[in-house]
């Protein structure tokens, strides 16, 4: 099983709050920072959405990519890669548990380049990725509850 990188982080807002948030791809430009374009290309039976196309710039890692959904309940989220320029492969997934007054989020990301790259800088790529998509997930649901 290939190595992945995973952070946590908890979030002063209701589990559904903080799905709605990840749901909206057309609002990520807004607070990913990596994310320039998002489009959703298919949706499931709940209008959730199965394809999006996403436009990238994480620094050493610019693309365009489409990437697949999968939607377990209301709590769970995962993606797979369905093409892309610069990766081999990249699976993540949002994992929401209630906690407390608020939500629990686990981001778990593995990243494959299609260029030679050593994998402590892989690791190290993948940890700012998450730290930066769940910070910006954390400002953008608590500032839109108030």
């Amino acid at each position: 099983m290939a190595e992945h990188t995973s952070s946590s982080i908890m979030i002063e807002a209701a589990p559904a709050e903080v799905m709605g948030v990840i749901a909206d791809f057309a609002r990520y430009p807004d607070w990913t920072g990596e994310v320039k374009e998002a489009e959703v290309l298919a949706t499931d039976e709940q209008g959730r959405a199965k394809e999006v196309r996403l436009v990238m710039d994480a620094g050493a890692i610019k693309d365009d990519q489409t990437l697949g959904y999968t939607w377990t309940g209301d709590d769970e989220v995962s993606w797979t890669l369905v093409k892309s320029q610069m990766l081999r492969s990249l699976d993540g997934s949002y994992l929401l548990k209630p906690a407390g007054s608020g939500t629990e989020v686990t981001y778990r990301l593995t990243v494959d380049v299609k260029i030679p790259m050593l994998g402590m800088i892989k690791r190290k790529a993948e940890k700012v990725i998450i730290d930066r998509a769940l910070a910006g997930l954390k400002q953008r649901v608590e500032t839109s509850k108030a």
